[in-house]
Formats: C-alpha cells, structure tokens, sequence
C-alpha cells in the first residue's frame, strides 16, 4: 500500500501513524488507526494490574453474577456473560431498562449476588444510574467498564475499568473495551477454581453434541 512519508519520518519498525493514512480510503484507515492507538493505550494501564485484579476478585465471588449493559454497551455485556458463563456457575445477564431492570438487580441479590458488573458506554442510558443506585442500595459492589471517567457512574462504582472508545466513524467502536472485558474474564479464571473443570465439561458435551462445525 502506497505511503505518503518518507521512511525516515515513519521507521517500518513503529508502524503507520495517523499522517500514513491518506488518499482514497484514508478515513476508514485512520479510524483503523485510532482504534490501534486506544488498544496500544489500553495495554500500557495495565501496566498496573491492581484493579483488573480487584474487579476480577469481586466478579468472581458474586453467586449468581449480574452482567448489565444497556444500548450500545447491551453488545460488550452479551459478550462478557456469554463467555463467563463457561467458567461462573450463574451469570445472569442484564439488559432490561426502567423498573424492571431494578426488579432484575433486587432478584440478584436477594438470590445471594455480591457484586454487578456495568458495562457503561456512550451515549450513557439515564437507566445506568437509576440501577447502579439500586445495585449500591441492595449491597452489592459494583465494578464498571467505561470508556472514560462519567462522574455520576464512578461515584456509584467500586472500581471503575476504562478503555476509550474509536470516534472517528459515524458509530463509535469499542475494541478497546471489549479486549478489557475479555482481560478480566482471564483475572476471573484465576479466582475461580472450577474455572478449568467447567471449561472441560462444556467442551465435552459440546463436542457429543457435535455443537460446533469446526473445532
């Protein structure tokens, strides 16, 4: 692929900058390019990996797991409960708004949840509040993944995870987010000492279900 800079402005060894991705295509391009960036800032946070691990130990001691995301972070919850339910014993997703969603929180701990997990991205649903609220009012910790520090979300978490969201599209993508998401479903695994024994069994029965085309 062409390149405007000259390879003493851009060493192959660091890769294409924002300024590479010009001519035809170059938006779209760029839009790759930030998203890059937002991952490349993500993995220097984790430098310190206290919080994962904190999150990690609260998730993972919460029986059933709550996992509530509304618009558009509903997909990153989806996800996160999807694959957490091979390795949690009951995950519960969340993704009712107005009171029924405060019906589903209230249900979750009165069954013996400890802990919610919040997917919050932008534009932030009023809900978010309203169930944070609930979720902090039924006793339970609240862990929150945010693309960025939302004051009336973090003054309701206990340990709030960020990960910046790509706005160079019409639509905002939100890799970064979901590569932390998938980061501290690998914290969890170590908290959770069934963790390996689960992930055995559902490949088992998958596999005599012939569940999957392609192993």
């Amino acid at each position: 692929m062409p390149r405007d800079a000259a390879p003493e402005e851009a060493p192959a060894e660091r890769g294409p900058g924002l300024d590479w991705a010009t001519g035809p295509g170059g938006e779209y391009r760029r839009a790759v390019l930030a998203e890059i960036e937002n991952l490349r800032a993500l993995a220097r946070s984790l430098d310190d990996p206290g919080p994962v691990a904190e999150a990690a130990r609260l998730l993972a001691a919460s029986r059933p797991l709550p996992v509530l995301g509304l618009r558009a972070a509903a997909a990153q919850a989806a996800g996160f409960a999807y694959f957490a339910a091979k390795i949690h014993p009951d995950v519960r997703p969340l993704h009712e708004a107005g009171s029924l969603l405060t019906d589903r929180v209230e249900q979750a701990a009165a069954a013996g949840a400890t802990a919610l997990l919040c997917f919050a991205l932008p534009r932030y649903p009023a809900e978010l509040v309203d169930a944070l609220r609930a979720a902090r009012a039924a006793g339970l910790s609240v862990v929150t993944v945010a693309d960025r520090r939302v004051s009336s979300l973090a003054g309701l978490s206990h340990v709030l995870l960020t990960a910046a969201v790509g706005t160079r599209l019409v639509f905002d993508t939100a890799c970064a987010p979901m590569m932390l998401g998938r980061v501290l479903l690998e914290a969890m695994c170590d908290e959770l000492p069934g963790a390996q024994a689960r992930l055995e069994a559902f490949e088992a029965s998958a596999a005599a279900r012939g569940v999957f085309l392609i192993d």
